[in-house]
């Protein structure tokens, strides 16, 4: 029987910036395969996994450079296409949901347009396929009244409303991988649930690959299948999220320790000690 070939295979991937100081990496050497899976990235803010996501899809902007020994999609080594090639791999064969709907959505467009445009622009739909399309996929994600939502602004949605936006504007065209960073940061735990019961659903009907980006450990552990701690634009453990409390490396173990935890309660938090040595520590190989 022969193994399946993953969605995504990355080795080596480094992302660099030039500063007056000299060269800096936010990503360093890091390794990861991601098949038809949930697999999160967990870390401290500035760990570089948002920036990984981005590496990805290749919005890293000059004078910031991406460099891989291999970033494959598919079979497809994404740093050799050109930038038209490669508007037709995002959006439509790898999306990605950013952290906050303010910021992604058009606040001078209406909502129905904005997930039509997208539709039109991948597939070459007529309107009218795409609005029955924009229909769906807001049902889709748990919205009533998907005709009245087609027609609202976005400052008219609340922040759990605007992150199920985003996610059937990224799942209209059936992606193949979908990345989610930190899709629930800003939202209460009632409509945290409901988003991910949503994106679960999905990757299983759909059989996508998914990357979900967080510093939420017990959110990550719950959800996901696989785990890669990143730590100074490293790779620092991976682990089965079923079993991300029995972790190693002690930045990892000091992630966990510094959890409120209910039924453990606790009169102080640890507080996380860093050691120099862990920026220096070769990148954990997350390929399978």
């Amino acid at each position: 029987m022969t193994r399946e070939q993953p969605l995504l295979d990355i080795e080596n991937l480094t992302v660099s910036f030039p500063t007056r100081q000299g060269v800096f990496e936010a990503v360093r050497g890091i390794s990861f395969t991601l098949g038809r899976e949930r697999l999160g990235i967990v870390g401290e803010s500035g760990s570089g996994k948002s920036m990984t996501g981005r590496a990805i899809l290749r919005l890293i902007r000059p004078p910031g450079r991406i460099t891989a020994r291999r970033l494959e999609f598919s079979g497809t080594d994404l740093l050799q296409l050109d930038e038209h090639e490669m508007r037709k791999i995002r959006g439509q064969r790898i999306s990605m949901v950013m952290q906050d709907p303010k910021f992604s959505l058009n606040p001078v467009m209406r909502i129905g347009e904005q997930i039509m445009e997208i539709y039109r622009f991948h597939t070459g739909a007529g309107k009218r396929a795409a609005h029955a399309r924009a229909i769906e996929m807001l049902e889709a994600v748990s919205i009533r009244d998907p005709e009245r939502v087609m027609r609202a602004w976005p400052h008219e949605m609340s922040g759990g409303m605007g992150q199920r936006i985003m996610i059937a504007m990224m799942m209209v065209t059936e992606p193949d991988i979908l990345i989610a960073d930190e899709p629930t940061s800003a939202l209460d735990v009632s409509v945290q649930t409901q988003v991910l019961s949503i994106m679960d659903r999905l990757v299983h009907e759909r059989g996508m690959g998914l990357i979900f980006i967080s510093h939420d450990l017990n959110l990550v552990a719950s959800f996901c299948d696989r785990v890669l701690i990143m730590y100074a634009g490293r790779i620092v453990e991976v682990c089965a999220a079923d079993r991300l409390h029995e972790a190693q490396h002690p930045y990892t173990r000091g992630l966990l320790g510094s959890l409120p935890r209910l039924h453990e309660p606790r009169r102080h938090l640890e507080v996380l000690k860093r050691d120099p040595a862990w920026r220096e520590t070769p990148s954990v190989s997350g390929r399978q």
